[in-house]
């Protein structure tokens, strides 16, 4: 089997690259990004680095041409920036796949989507796939994720999109470095009670649902999973376990989630009439941080056949041990 892989030179991607090139019914890996750093580069007869920008659906013609699958993993994931940059990099991307799989016969997509679209500024635990939507999403990040879903569950291509929970282990060039980089700082507040439950899932768990989704057949398409560890955790111990071991123990200091979220209104409406740069607290960056926020996976053990098997200690080890060799990177 022939497979287009985006985003491969992002932290997934690169990791979901490492586990096609092992399976014996993949024979070829079309591996497309924008930029390869060198760390994530991988040499393998199975693999063929085309790099460029999704956008150009000339190139994105050149990149679906012969391949029986695709697995979506590029888009423009950020808290904040402009409609129109989300709307290129998310959805125009997505019509051009789209137009290009439907010209060539590719046999199934799986796309990876975000839980983002679920959030409402709300305590939320056990989230459905069912569950009804926000009327208006937290950005335009989550919201031109949930168009992209849309146009492929109408596309009449099969199908599978996965909502990851907020990816760890080795690689994580995003959510614990920034976390890091805020300590380092001076800047990181514990938000709220420092309570919180949430999710937090092992990369090596997402790769593995993706495997599974290449690999389902009837029931299990053309659905939509949540994809989690399965182990609720306190947000907060889990911060501070990090940065003990990086010897950088978090201040005892609080802000009150109802503070900070004034705040980052503020900050927001300041960037909006300025400069549009992303302001160093946002709303959704507060609600992250400060509320609790799970997701139900019984549909993706059911359908899928889904179980995680690395567990949220092992995966922050794991980048622990990645990032104290690779903190330069």
């Amino acid at each position: 089997m022939k497979i287009l892989l985006t985003g491969a030179t992002g932290f997934l991607g690169y990791r979901t690259l490492e586990k096609l090139i092992t399976l014996d019914w993949v024979k070829t890996v079309i591996a497309n990004g924008t930029k390869l750093l060198d760390y994530r580069g991988i040499e393998n007869t199975k693999v063929i680095y085309k790099l460029g920008r999704l956008e150009n659906s000339v190139f994105v013609d050149e990149l679906v041409n012969g391949v029986d699958m695709i697995i979506h993993a590029a888009s423009f994931s950020s808290p904040w920036g402009k409609a129109a940059e989300f709307n290129s990099s998310n959805i125009i991307t997505q019509q051009n796949i789209l137009s290009s799989a439907k010209k060539y016969g590719v046999q199934k997509i799986i796309y990876i989507s975000s839980p983002s679209v679920y959030f409402d500024g709300t305590h939320r635990l056990n989230i459905k796939e069912t569950d009804p939507l926000p009327l208006k999403f937290v950005n335009h990040y989550a919201r031109t994720k949930r168009e992209a879903e849309i146009l492929l569950e109408q596309s009449n291509i099969p199908f599978v999109i996965l909502r990851p929970r907020a990816l760890i282990g080795r690689g994580d060039s995003i959510i614990m470095p920034r976390l890091i980089r805020a300590q380092h700082e001076g800047k990181l507040r514990v938000i709220g009670n420092g309570k919180n439950k949430v999710d937090l899932t092992a990369v090596e768990n997402v790769v593995e649902a993706i495997i599974l989704s290449c690999l389902v057949k009837n029931e299990g398409l053309n659905q939509c999973y949540n994809i989690t560890n399965d182990e609720p955790v306190i947000l907060w111990e889990q911060i501070k376990y990090v940065l003990n071991a990086l010897e950088t123990p978090l201040v005892d200091k609080s802000i009150s989630y109802r503070t900070a979220h004034l705040i980052a209104r503020f900050l927001e409406t300041k960037s909006v009439l300025t400069n549009y740069k992303e302001p160093p607290l946002t709303c959704y960056s507060v609600g992250t941080l400060g509320l609790s926020f799970t997701l139900d996976i019984t549909k993706a053990k059911q359908l899928l056949g889904y179980r995680p098997t690395i567990n949220t200690q092992q995966a922050i080890d794991e980048f622990l041990n990645w990032y104290k060799s690779n903190a330069k990177l």
